[in-house]
């Protein structure tokens, strides 16, 4: 499983390191989502959960289908 989402954020990393920005796993819940800090420009741009919602959530949920939801968690 981990290989799988490995491959998967690395297929999506270059379209957000693009625009300046990134992400980093903060973990998986018992309940099975992903939680995800968006890094650089993706932290705080307007698209950020269109971008997280239609691009990162779809290619972890497609190459994982064992996680049920993504979710940004913001440490500021």
């Amino acid at each position: 499983m981990q290989k799988r989402l490995a491959n998967a954020l690395d297929a999506i990393r270059p379209y957000l390191e693009a625009d300046g920005g990134d992400l980093r796993v903060i973990g998986l819940t018992n309940e099975m989502t992903l939680q995800i800090e968006l890094l650089g420009t993706c932290k705080s741009c307007t698209m950020s959960a269109m971008t997280l919602k239609a691009g990162v959530e779809q290619a972890v949920l497609k190459a994982v289908p064992e996680i049920k939801a993504v979710e940004a968690i913001d440490f500021e």
